[in-house]
This record gives C-alpha cells, sequence and structure tokens, in this order.
C-alpha cells in the first residue's frame, strides 16, 4: 500500500486560496449503515483516507496524517485502516511521503522524459517548459492534489488578459494535464482536475496561398541579400515541392534520398513528429531540384543543407531566419514563414485531384486525410468552380 500525506495538523481540510473548493473535493467523514461517522475514515472526490496520529522518528513530535487508501468501498477501507493501526502498533508503518507540490513534480515530470531520452521531441520539451513555467509561477506552492478547476480557471483568464490568443490557453492546459496524467499513474493523485473542462474556441487564420512565381521572387531576392541566398533558394524550393516541415528539412542527408525508388525518407532519424518516418515520392518539380542539387552538393558533409559555419565537424543548418527576414523584407512579404512552403504544396496537391490519403501521408498526418480535408476541402470547390466555367455546350467544329 503506497501511503502519501496529505495533510500536516488535524481539521487541516482545505487549503488557503482565493477560491473555494468544491464540495466534492473536500475531505467528509465516512458514515455505516446507521448513519455514524467511522472514526479515522474520510472520503474526498471518490477517495478514502485513514487519518492517523502517527510519531516523527527523527523528532519525536506527533502529527495527524491522512494516506489514500487503494480500496473502492467503506467496508474495505475500514480494514485497511485496522491494517494500518496495527503496522503503527508494531512500529511497521512504512514512511509517510507529502503530495509533491506542482511544481516540483514538474521538474520530476522532465527528469522522466530526459531519462527515456528520444520519447519526446526537443523541441516539445521546450513547448512544454515553457507553458508549464507559467503553470509554477500560478499555482505556487499548491500540492498536486490540491489543484482545483477554479485554479484552472483563473489561470486560462490571466492569460487572455497578457493577450495570449485562445488556441495557445488550450495548448497550455494541455501541457499541464500532460503532466497530471504521469501524477496519476505514479499515484499522487486519482482523477484530473481538468475533467469536463472544454477547451477555448478559436478559429484558425486561413494562410495566404503564395503562388509559384512568388516564392521564385524570394529566391531571386535572398541572391541579392544574402551570402547564402543559393543553399536558402534550395530550401525554398524543396518545401514548396515537399511539403516538409522546416526542422525536419534541415536534418535531411543524401543517404534519405532514395533515386532507385524515386523516394525521399523524412524522419529517418526517429526525430520526425509522431516519431515515424515516412517517404515522399517524387514529383517532376522535385526530382529536378534534387538533381540541380546534386551538382552543388557539398562534398565535406552528409546533409542536404549543412551549416555554413559548420567548420571541421559536420552539421546541419540550424536556421535561415535571418536570410527569410531580409529576403522577404525586399520583395514585401512581411507574414511569409517557411510553413507557407507547406501550405503551397498541399494546397496544389488537393487543385491537382490528388485523393487527401496520399497527401496525408507525404505530409505525416496519422489521421489519413481527415485534416486535409477540413483545413483544404474549400479549395477543391473553388477549383471546381474555376473548372465549370470552362465548360463549352456550343457546337464544337470537329477537324477533318
Amino acid at each position: 500500500m503506497k501511503l502519501i500525506e496529505t495533510a500536516s495538523k488535524a481539521g487541516d481540510e482545505t487549503e488557503n486560496t482565493s477560491q473555494p473548493i468544491p464540495r466534492h473535493l473536500q475531505y467528509q467523514k465516512v458514515r455505516d449503515g446507521r448513519k455514524q461517522p467511522i472514526r479515522g475514515l474520510w472520503v474526498r472526490n471518490g477517495r478514502f483516507y485513514a487519518r492517523l496520529t502517527v510519531e516523527d522518528a527523527n523528532t519525536g513530535k506527533k502529527g495527524v496524517r491522512r494516506v489514500p487508501l487503494e480500496v473502492e468501498t467503506a467496508a474495505e477501507a475500514v480494514a485497511a485502516l485496522k491494517k494500518l493501526q496495527t503496522q503503527r502498533a508494531d512500529n511497521e508503518l512504512p514512511v509517510l511521503k507529502q503530495t509533491p507540490k506542482f511544481s516540483d513534480y514538474v521538474e520530476t515530470y522532465f527528469a522522466h522524459f530526459a531519462a527515456l531520452k528520444d520519447a519526446k521531441r526537443p523541441r516539445t520539451i521546450e513547448t512544454e517548459r515553457g507553458h508549464l513555467n507559467r503553470w509554477k509561477e500560478h499555482l505556487k506552492e499548491t500540492r498536486l492534489d490540491r489543484i482545483t478547476i477554479p485554479m484552472i480557471a483563473e489561470f486560462r483568464v490571466l492569460r487572455k488578459t497578457e493577450g495570449v490568443s485562445n488556441r495557445t490557453v488550450n495548448l497550455a492546459v494541455t501541457c499541464f494535464r500532460n503532466v497530471l496524467k504521469m501524477a496519476i499513474d505514479d499515484g499522487w493523485i486519482q482523477r484530473l482536475p481538468t475533467e469536463n473542462l472544454r477547451p477555448l474556441k478559436w478559429v484558425a487564420k486561413r494562410k495566404k496561398l503564395y503562388t509559384a512565381a512568388e516564392i521564385e521572387n524570394l529566391c531571386q531576392a535572398a541572391l541579392e541579400v544574402s551570402k547564402n541566398g543559393i543553399v536558402f533558394g534550395d530550401l525554398m524550393r524543396f518545401l514548396s515541392y515537399s511539403g516538409t516541415r522546416i526542422s525536419e528539412t534541415l536534418r535531411l542527408k543524401w543517404s534519405d534520398v532514395d533515386w532507385q525508388q524515386e523516394q525521399i525518407t523524412i524522419g529517418s532519424d526517429g526525430l520526425a513528429k509522431n516519431h515515424k518516418p515516412r517517404s515522399v515520392d517524387f514529383n517532376p518539380k522535385l526530382e529536378t531540384l534534387l538533381k540541380e542539387m546534386l551538382t552543388r552538393r557539398q562534398p565535406d558533409s552528409e546533409f542536404l543543407f549543412p551549416s555554413p559555419q559548420r567548420g571541421k565537424k559536420d552539421k546541419p543548418a540550424k536556421t535561415f531566419r535571418e536570410t527569410l527576414k531580409l529576403a522577404r523584407d525586399k520583395v514585401g512579404f512581411k507574414d511569409f514563414g517557411f510553413h507557407h512552403c507547406r501550405h503551397f504544396f498541399i494546397s496544389y496537391c488537393v487543385m491537382s485531384g490528388i485523393d487527401y490519403m496520399t497527401i496525408a501521408s507525404w505530409c505525416g498526418h496519422a489521421d489519413g486525410g481527415i485534416l486535409i480535408g477540413k483545413v483544404y476541402g474549400h479549395l477543391t470547390n473553388d477549383h471546381a468552380r474555376r473548372q465549370a466555367k470552362n465548360l463549352n455546350f456550343e457546337p464544337t467544329a470537329l477537324a477533318e
């Protein structure tokens, strides 16, 4: 039986917070069949607790502790309480542990995934840490089992007043929930305080669909404003012809290119989204680009996009954001980002009549094309309307 200290003083039923604690989260006496309270037994949020007076082995001081019981009924709780009392009398009571503070347990959470190494991508960990640091500031000294819905609601309101979007607030709650799920697995809590919490509504902004000519103008501008203009142009065209994400693209190696099968493998290093490698089949534009890039391949690098400052150590480029900023300022595309190239690829796949499942497999969507249909389905309708205007019902003269 795992013993966890949940209160350090007799009668410590609630913590001092600015919000009232709901009744189901308060400790209540367990009663027998005659409605009489059972001494030493409490229930909170569907979980039974034994209340014991124990002596600290180091100081000799006695204090009241609540011990969560792994039982389901009052009768089982009575039996578990008697067992604990017997263990206490025989000096065999296990050491009681206090439920961790949320701020401390967050570090346990990150240590857990650091030990698992590749269980989460570095960028995912970085994102989670940013959101969880804000939760630590908000919850302060609150322990895991004392987190309530009002505290969570207060956090959401606070972030909104800071100008954060609903989507970002929802992501922060998801990161928070991930920590609490591990706390359930570790036996610190039984239920998520986020149960029945509805996410805030948000509507994704529709990205501008840049044309092939506009993307080419951006590549040409890069030649004028940056010494990395050639590699930057290759990168932008590759993103546009393959639909890959910028982070996974910069890690690609020439060994990922299969000339015989006419495919390129994305995520062979295990760091792609969903941790699953996928293959993107050559299309005419992508194949032509790769062949051109092969003629310019750096002999001392195995990467498609090697770092310009790699020195003697071979490593991929880290970012081309500075070149992107200079190039888009020159052509006036202030909002253009690397993800617009992925948007370009998916949009033209849809308008070319390629089925959603195939597009999803190229882009690394695990939903079989559902997201493609939701986000890009309107393009099919627009494209169909334009094609309908070309329909001719007049007699056509046939060449003899």
